[in-house]
């Protein structure tokens, strides 16, 4: 064991609540531990990424990480502090999310590693052929309905109402970790703030059947400092997967998080040290205009998530924005992040066969209603404000396939912050 895990959580802002006797179990032996993750998407988005950090810390102190894909608890859903029951998913859509999301940890995770190796784990594995009488009969009667109505997640959902099948989940959630517990030695579940009623049910039901003993930790539930909800944009949730949330909008989001904010986010969601933190900070402190700590935090979890080269490429796009960009850099992107980088300019198309032999900016400006007349664009050129693919041009600028970026388009911008997308197609 490299470190002590508690610690380490604990300099890090990662624990919210942990059983007594946690720490001694966590010195005296390599202990496995999991957390459960709900499959309800296809990707983990980054609220569940505190657990999986959770995760990653614990097999770097030594210890041996579980991740539960809930492919049988996903078709119920946990209600705990939800306002209304969630959809039900089907078999199928649980199982293609499950297939997703195990890449995604794979990214996290050492699942080689002969001493210590991750897990994934589906408990529709161990659900599915369970009956429900069976169940009942064998697990239900060890917890009594009282103690299950004492936890905050069922007893605020009492006054909207919660159905029988969500009241099972807590029950369905301890019998998970009761089979780990059997199956695989787990003596550890760890998870966010909101699922202690859940995981010390599962320590309660291994007490009573197996006279065993369990621990739960728990991390806090991440929000922003002006209490907002922590990874919700304007478009919604910021994804792990590119498809849902491009690596530029994901690199954005960190560059753009406030300084209280990223003081916190940065011990929780990177593998920076103490020190290194601590000499990022004061550096921060000393500049803040040059966001230092930002920076720092975005390229950490965007090399991680994603690649190095699409944090170079979402630098890159950054420069753009900002007109600090080269013509080598645009023609460097693909459409995918061209378009997260430029979303909402004004697009407009244009036949290849239109410029093939050269075509006059000035006539292509005004015939795609990019600018209200041939008289505009004049005087914008002649006033030197307009750049095509980030170079200046001047009246007699002509535009052929040669100024068709990688992606298919060609940029056009008026002064510092108007953008205009030219589409060839």
């Amino acid at each position: 064991m490299n470190t002590n895990l508690v610690q380490e959580l604990k300099w890090r802002g990662m624990i919210h609540d942990m059983m007594p006797g946690t720490e001694e179990q966590l010195s005296r032996e390599v202990t496995t531990a999991y957390v459960g993750i709900d499959p309800t998407a296809d990707s983990l988005h980054i609220g569940h990424l505190v657990s999986v950090m959770l995760l990653k810390h614990l097999q770097m102190a030594g210890h041996k990480p579980l991740a539960v894909v809930g492919g049988a608890t996903g078709m119920i859903g946990d209600p705990s502090f939800k306002a209304a029951e969630r959809k039900l998913l089907t078999t199928d859509e649980v199982q293609h999310n499950v297939a997703c999301i195990r890449r995604q940890l794979e990214k996290f995770l050492d699942f080689d590693s002969p001493v210590n190796g991750a897990e994934i784990l589906n408990n529709y594995d161990w659900m599915k052929d369970y009956l429900f009488l069976d169940f009942i009969r064998d697990v239900g009667k060890h917890i009594t309905v009282n103690y299950m109505m004492t936890k905050d997640s069922v007893k605020k959902r009492l006054e909207t109402g919660l159905s029988f099948t969500e009241f099972s989940y807590q029950l369905l959630q301890a019998y998970d970790y009761l089979t780990l517990y059997r199956t695989k030695g787990c003596r550890l579940q760890m998870g966010g703030s909101d699922q202690w009623g859940n995981i010390t049910t599962g320590t309660e039901l291994i007490r009573r059947m197996e006279g065993g003993e369990a621990f739960a930790l728990t991390c806090p539930l991440i929000t922003k400092a002006d209490g907002t909800k922590f990874g919700k944009t304007e478009g919604g949730n910021v994804w792990l997967d590119p498809e849902k949330t491009s690596p530029y909008k994901f690199y954005q989001f960190w560059l753009n998080c406030s300084d209280i904010d990223t003081a916190r986010y940065i011990r929780i969601f990177t593998l920076l040290s103490k020190e290194e933190i601590e000499a990022l900070q004061v550096e921060h402190d000393a500049a803040p205009e040059r966001r230092v700590l930002q920076k720092a935090l975005a390229k950490d979890i965007t090399v991680r998530v994603h690649s190095l080269k699409d944090y170079e490429a979402a630098v890159a796009a950054s420069e753009l924005l900002f007109g600090k960009g080269t013509a080598e850099q645009l023609n460097s992107l693909d459409r995918a992040t061209l378009l997260s980088v430029f979303e909402g300019v004004p697009q407009f198309t244009v036949a290849r066969s239109a410029i093939e032999g050269g075509k006059p900016l000035v006539d292509l400006a005004a015939e795609t209603g990019m600018f209200a007349s041939k008289g505009e664009i004049r005087r914008e050129l002649k006033q030197n404000s307009i750049s095509v693919n980030k170079q200046k041009v001047g009246e007699d600028c002509t535009l052929g396939p040669a100024d068709i970026l990688f992606c298919g388009s060609i940029l056009i911008q008026k002064g510092k912050k108007n953008y205009y997308l030219l589409n060839v197609e």
